[in-house]
């Protein structure tokens, strides 16, 4: 029978789990392992104590091109009626009452020409009175024009007008709504949210929706969220336009002494560093370090200037939340796509653990001295 395990023995052997730490399994690293050599010269990185005061230059830093801000037509332009472009089709009916008319056929009151197209040059061509220009002009005015043309070999000539819009009256809705396709722009200045509309409005499964609207050789880019919020986020569209809506493509990673880890998709329009915890689930009560919420980002290229005139493109982002001020902090820093948030393991936790293995250890040797 072997000799009962004396408490001499396991003090020793908690002393040396203490010492070493590694026997101790942990889910996450401590703030001083993850920042340790922070203030060396050649540390590959840059240890940032995010303040108040510190807040207001963190937009500006890293490459310049890549925080290239596009941004946004305005709205709140009223519709108005649609001008005829280039590419538009009419279809026009001339009625006329004389008995030998040259434009009707004879005991016809009426002749119809279809598929008149307007011209890269604005003009339309009609029998007997040549090219009539129209780009620009109302449905109405257009009307107006070509019956004055017409009224020059028939008195009575009356006309009528219709028009099927060519790509220049016409936007794309491409995708991220219930019916993608091609929308003639029967008002001119229509605006973007009435679009969406008429598409069917915007798919449901899409998390933080945002809009791209293609003008040209511009990109925009908003959120949804930014363009309902007010009638001037709301441009008017324009002939040729074309608009994607699309989910939020933005994600962090989440790790540590919180209760997710694993890839977070953006859920808004700005995520802080202390809605980013929320999203993980919030920190682990009995491991996270309040004081060691960490962000760390790479910047693909740092100006000059930026931090104290270091040249790194690595920081580590550093936040203290058992106080008010670091709690409006990191309620204010804005986090950017593919940032690491890190929850790390309060020192006090490996001690904790230890000390209850220890325990375990002398109930075991009690037991054992009973026997």
């Amino acid at each position: 029978m072997q000799p009962p395990i004396s408490r001499r023995a396991f003090l020793a052997t908690g002393s040396a789990l203490v010492l070493s730490g590694c026997a101790v399994p942990r889910g996450a690293p401590t703030r001083s392992e993850v920042v340790k050599g922070a203030e060396d010269e050649e540390a590959g990185f840059m240890l940032e104590l995010v303040t108040r005061e510190r807040l207001a230059l963190y937009p500006e830093w890293g490459d310049p091109e890549a925080k290239t801000r596009t941004g946004w037509p305005n709205g709140g332009v009223p519709p108005t009626d649609q001008r005829l472009a280039p590419g538009d089709r009419l279809g026009v009916r001339v009625w006329d009452a004389e008995e030998s008319s040259l434009l009707s056929g004879a005991g016809a009151p009426f002749a119809d020409i279809a598929n008149v197209v307007v011209t890269s040059s604005g003009h339309i061509t009609l029998p007997y009175v040549s090219r009539v220009h129209v780009s620009g002009l109302t449905l109405d005015g257009a009307r107006e024009r070509i019956q004055e043309q017409m009224t020059s070999i028939s008195p009575s000539a009356q006309v009528q007008l219709e028009v099927k819009e060519g790509r220049r009256n016409s936007v794309e809705m491409i995708g991220g709504v219930a019916t993608p396709g091609t929308y003639p722009l029967t008002e001119r200045n229509l605006p973007l949210s009435s679009l969406i509309a008429a598409a069917g409005g915007v798919d449901g499964s899409l998390e933080n929706p945002q809009v791209q609207l293609t003008r040209g050789s511009n990109v925009y880019r908003r959120s949804l969220e930014h363009v309902l919020a007010s009638p001037a986020n709301d441009p008017p569209l324009q002939g040729g336009d074309r608009v994607v809506i699309s989910a939020d493509q933005r994600t962090f990673k989440a790790l540590g002494a919180a209760n997710r880890e694993e890839v977070i998709r953006f859920d808004a329009p700005k995520v802080s560093a202390l809605r980013a915890l929320s999203m993980m689930g919030g920190m682990s009560d009995t491991r996270a370090d309040p004081r060691g919420i960490l962000v760390l980002r790479s910047y693909p290229r740092l100006t000059g200037g930026q931090p104290y005139g270091s040249d790194h493109t690595r920081v580590v982002f550093s936040f203290d939340l058992t106080n008010a001020e670091g709690l409006f902090n990191a309620d204010e820093f804005a986090l950017q796509s593919d940032d690491i948030v890190m929850a790390t393991q309060a020192p006090a936790t490996t001690t904790t653990r230890v000390l209850a293995l220890m325990g375990g250890f002398f109930g075991f040797g009690r037991s054992v001295s009973n026997l």
